[in-house]
């Protein structure tokens, strides 16, 4: 296995990351789809956006999205569906080219345990968040983590494993918190029956009873006062 930072690792990742289902982002989209409510109208930053699959997926429901993410390739990826022209940028999460109280929803997804200092990204996300917006947050659980689960992907033969930073939720939910946002709710998500069939399709029906008894995913939805 051969370690890698995350912007490197999601340029080689970037040409098959959309190539097949992956039971993490399908048990997200699952479990956040309802939380968020109707969008129409709202103006939303989907930070760390990687292939547009929130950008596209909100702006197809009538929200006005802008996607942001540090990794050229991965908007390369983004910008080819037709939906989303215009409505990317190249960024840091720690220093966002956006207005402040400029964003109605703010979502984060799988990505904050690559983010090297929390503190500034969630003072950036806080700061783009209208008063009575929201901040939605989501990643990989540190159950998860604690497990041995891996953020890791293959190309070209070879397995990549992507640097990151473990962190536990309640350290996170701290720092949330520092940064003026209140907590609303806070989601555990266990795979089931919806993503059993990925498993089979990747032919790990086997493991798929050990795994469904891990929390695999958390999510965190915050208000800004």
């Amino acid at each position: 296995m051969t370690l890698i930072s995350p912007i490197e690792g999601h340029r080689l990742w970037a040409p098959a990351y959309d190539s097949g289902p992956n039971p993490l982002l399908a048990l997200e989209a699952r479990l956040l789809a309802p939380l968020l409510g109707p969008v129409t109208g709202l103006r939303v930053v989907d930070l760390a956006c990687g292939t547009g699959r929130w950008t596209e997926r909100l702006t197809e429901l009538g929200a006005r999205v802008v996607g942001i993410d540090l990794c050229d390739a991965m908007l390369i990826r983004a910008a080819a569906k037709p939906v989303l022209a215009g409505r990317l940028a190249l960024a840091d999460a720690s220093a966002l080219p956006l207005r402040s109280e400029s964003s109605s929803l703010t979502i984060c997804s799988f990505a904050i345990g690559y983010f090297p200092v929390l503190e500034d990204a969630f003072e950036e996300m806080a700061r783009i968040t209208r008063r009575g917006g929201t901040v939605v947050i989501c990643d990989l659980h540190p159950s998860a983590a604690a497990a041995g689960w891996d953020r890791s992907f293959r190309a070209a033969g070879t397995v990549y494993h992507l640097q990151h930073f473990t962190r536990s939720r309640e350290q996170v939910c701290a720092e949330v918190r520092q940064a003026g946002l209140q907590t609303e709710l806070l989601v555990d998500g266990h795979f089931g029956e919806p993503e059993r069939s990925i498993f089979q399709a990747a032919g790990k029906e086997r493991i798929f009873a050990e795994v469904a008894a891990v929390p695999a995913v958390w999510i965190g939805i915050w208000k800004r006062p």
